[in-house]
């Protein structure tokens, strides 16, 4: 392919992935509220459309409605630019996630991820820090002391927790011997897993990965009954809702994340898809499934998570991320380490 072909396949698969994860994201809204009207014996929202299926419309039109209202003390400029950080952190991160092997079109061959690059982890772990300084900016330019105290909150738990992500990852990157996702979807294989390899650092990445996205038990940058909505308390209409997409969009990332590190991507346990004979589209369709439908079980653990566990103090959240976890990512590489050179891995 020459240049112009690979940046128009390019400008092809950004636009499929914010439509599908825009639309993605607005119906996990959804879920969450029947899922958690589910956990708590209740109904949820069931009025608009067929069991309430055309609720995130109804929301969406709602928050467009909405007055768009800034504190006087607030610096606008900052202020406006927040929630910007946050989506394009969230919508740029998904970038170098594969969802399923090259697919061969119009006699072409295009690899199912939108930019593959060696550097693809380290491409991940700076976009996600960078989405701290949404936080911060958004809690500092409100003029609100609950919402500085959020935005201060968030920068100490993403720090400690961005620490222990950081080394969970390592011991991924010693078995792969590569930065690039595909590499490391390709390192698993069907049965080759880190999540069996690795427990230990399955377990720190997933519990960082609730830290990174402010998803209970780790929300305390908003801590509703404590802060009153914490960061985003001077936010209305359509900023709010940034904020609010963003926070489903990073659960999406995370997810993704989980299944190309610990958890095969898109291959199938003990199944090899390509003994079938089957042609490459029906390949390509089934890996998509199967990364699909990982997302989803992730997803809804973590939505489970939120509406079982309570909020923890910010003490035990510090005390958690600093003496528990950061030790334990760090045993997790050393536990790799002897047995690569015990078993040659």
């Amino acid at each position: 392919m020459n240049v112009w072909e690979i940046i128009g396949f390019t400008l092809v698969k950004i636009v499929i992935i914010l439509h599908v994860m825009l639309l993605t994201v607005s119906y996990l809204v959804y879920f969450e509220r029947r899922i958690s009207a589910w956990v708590q014996n209740r109904l949820g929202p069931n009025r608009v459309g067929w069991e309430g299926v055309l609720q995130p419309f109804a929301d969406v039109l709602k928050l467009l409605l909405k007055e768009d209202i800034v504190p006087y003390q607030a610096n606008k400029k900052i202020h406006t630019l927040a929630p910007i950080i946050a989506l394009f952190v969230a919508f740029t991160t998904y970038a170098v996630i594969p969802i399923g092997p090259a697919i061969e079109l119009f006699g072409y061959t295009i690899p199912l991820v939108v930019a593959d690059v060696n550097m693809g982890i380290l491409y991940v772990l700076a976009l996600t820090s960078l989405g701290v300084y949404a936080i911060t900016f958004a809690g500092w330019s409100s003029g609100s002391k609950y919402s500085l105290l959020g935005g201060i909150r968030s920068s100490a738990q993403m720090i400690s927790y961005e620490i222990s992500m950081g080394f969970s990852i390592g011991g991924v990157i010693l078995l792969a011997e590569s930065l690039r996702p595909l590499a490391i979807v390709d390192s698993q294989g069907q049965w080759f897993w880190n999540a069996w390899i690795q427990p230990i650092g399955f377990i720190t990445f997933v519990v960082s990965a609730f830290a990174e996205t402010n998803r209970l038990p780790f929300d305390l940058p908003e801590a509703e009954p404590e802060l009153v909505g914490g960061f985003h308390t001077e936010y209305s209409s359509m900023k709010f809702a940034g904020f609010f997409l963003a926070e489903y969009a990073n659960m999406i990332i995370a997810s993704g994340l989980i299944v190309t590190l610990y958890l095969g991507g898109y291959y199938i346990p003990f199944i090899n898809i390509g003994t079938f004979g089957l042609p490459n589209w029906a390949e390509v369709l089934i890996y998509v499934g199967a990364f699909s439908f990982k997302i989803v079980a992730l997803l809804f653990f973590f939505i489970w998570v939120r509406w079982s566990l309570p909020r923890f103090r910010y003490d035990q959240l510090m005390n958690l991320g600093w003496k528990v976890m950061f030790p334990l990512s760090l045993v997790n590489i050393i536990w790799v380490a002897v047995l690569i050179m015990l078993f040659n891995l």
